[in-house]
């Protein structure tokens, strides 16, 4: 059910009994259907999306953009496992458990995941929320069509806050059509052009799909990849690996945990599956270490743990191992040190490598690909409006927003999907949403009752 979009200010939601979600992604949706599942409370999901479910994951994916984990780990239910499966195949697109699906059938699952919510109790309102504010029994969302949307509780779903651009990038390279700084922004391929070099700013999963989107067309000049170790994220087996058994004390230091993980591995564990069990133990773990050692894994860890834990599809693994015998797509190792727009068009690229700093390059474009940002800079217009009005506070490390165990910023204000990451580790793939918007949904108190306004 999509509310009319009017210029005009009008009241939405009605309380007590009302949740307001603003997010039209994976943890929008996630968020609205574990919170139906409590007769007591209607939802009200503010997106601008004609469809939510895609989000930026799985909105911009391209068909030949693969999940990276398999079908039997990304069923919308924690509790039926074969969910997905069955959803695939009643559309007649027969699936297994092993299957790495394209995320956009994946955006399509989720969507209709939201249609297929509770119509008298869940409410798509399209717009674009704008503001929060506190307002004694609840809250009040605004938003870009002019509405008020007034709800007891208040879910931030916002997805992973944007790239941060890098300080070597000069103002004037910022505003040249040659850099693009969110590879997800809508239409920010489109003017990449294929008859020169492009420079892909990171290594990750990020890299690896704007390379494959890259490389589909006519395009004769190879596109390179740099970051600082130069890693690419591994291949998932062909096969899961059988899981282990592995015993992981809490620890307040780094050094006994790799040491433990490592000796599994050189006992003969398989390395994915022991990446796998870690996985499962990664929130508990990370809450066991002292500030100190989680700022040391941030610096000098966590891109190792990224390329063994987001790995790539079998299928995906394959085409970049074609391309790079192709020479058509090359990783380098290095230190981005200024950016800045070539006379003759396109942009002056230096960069200090291993054996120091090389001569520049120029490229037709470059392309940020590192990821989401750190906050508070790479907040989005309402994030940065609610940080700087106190509603909420930066959490650990930059890494998100601070909450209690249960996502909860403050008082009726909850925070569900990658902005919990520094309290929690893990909080960005679907299992992890899944098992938030759950914790979100069995705090809800019982709607209050509160006088008619």
């Amino acid at each position: 059910m999509t509310s009319t979009v009017t210029r005009n200010p009008i009241e939405l939601g009605v309380r007590p009994g009302t949740v307001a979600i603003i997010g039209g992604g994976a943890s929008g949706v996630l968020t609205v259907r574990a919170i139906l599942r409590n007769s007591a409370w209607r939802t009200v999901l503010i997106s601008p999306e004609s469809r939510p479910g895609r989000g930026v994951a799985y909105g911009a994916a391209e068909p030949w953009h693969l999940l990276n984990s398999r079908a039997a780990t990304m069923s919308a239910d924690a509790h039926d496992a074969d969910h997905l499966l069955r959803w695939c195949r009643a559309r007649g697109r027969p699936a297994d458990p092993g299957d790495f699906l394209p995320r956009a059938l994946f955006g399509d699952y989720l969507a209709d995941q939201f249609t297929g919510a509770d119509r008298s109790r869940s409410v798509h309102h399209r717009a674009t929320a704008v503001g929060v504010r506190a307002d004694g029994h609840g809250y009040v969302v605004t938003d870009d069509s002019g509405a008020r949307t007034r709800a007891e509780h208040v879910v931030l779903a916002l997805g992973n806050p944007p790239p941060r651009v890098p300080s070597g990038v000069s103002e004037a390279a910022r505003r040249d059509v040659a850099f693009v700084a969110d590879p997800w922004a809508p239409g920010a391929l489109d003017a990449v052009p294929v008859d020169q070099p492009v420079l892909l700013l990171g290594t990750g999963l990020t890299a690896v799909d704007v390379a494959l989107t890259l490389t589909r067309g006519s395009r004769r000049v190879p596109v390179e990849a740099l970051s600082r170790r130069g890693l690419l994220p591994l291949a998932h087996p062909p096969r899961p690996a059988g899981p282990v058994a592995l015993d992981l004390p809490a620890t307040a230091t780094l050094a006994p945990l790799v040491r433990r993980i490592r000796a599994a591995v050189d006992a003969g564990a398989d390395w994915s599956a022991v990446v796998d069990h870690v996985r499962t133990r990664a929130d508990h773990l990370w809450s066991s270490l002292e500030p100190a050692a989680r700022e040391r894994f941030l610096r000098h860890a966590q891109r190792y743990w990224e390329v063994h834990r987001h790995r790539m599809a079998p299928p995906t693994a394959e085409r970049v191992a074609e391309l790079r015998e192709q020479g058509m797509l090359r990783f380098r190792t290095g230190r981005l040190v200024s950016i800045e727009p070539h006379p003759g068009g396109g942009l002056t690229v230096r960069a200090e490598g291993p054996g120091g700093l090389e001569a520049p390059r120029r490229y037709g474009a470059v392309i940020t690909c590192t990821g989401p940002g750190p906050l508070p800079c790479s907040a989005g217009p309402l994030l940065a409006d609610l940080l700087a009005d106190g509603l909420v506070r930066t959490g650990p490390h930059r890494l998100g927003i601070s909450t209690d165990d249960d996502g909860q910023a403050r008082p009726g204000l909850w925070v569900v999907g990658p902005l919990c990451r520094g309290r929690l580790w893990e909080a960005t793939a679907v299992p992890e949403i899944r098992a938030q918007a759950d914790r979100v949904a069995a705090a809800l108190p019982h709607p209050a009752v509160h006088p008619s306004r």
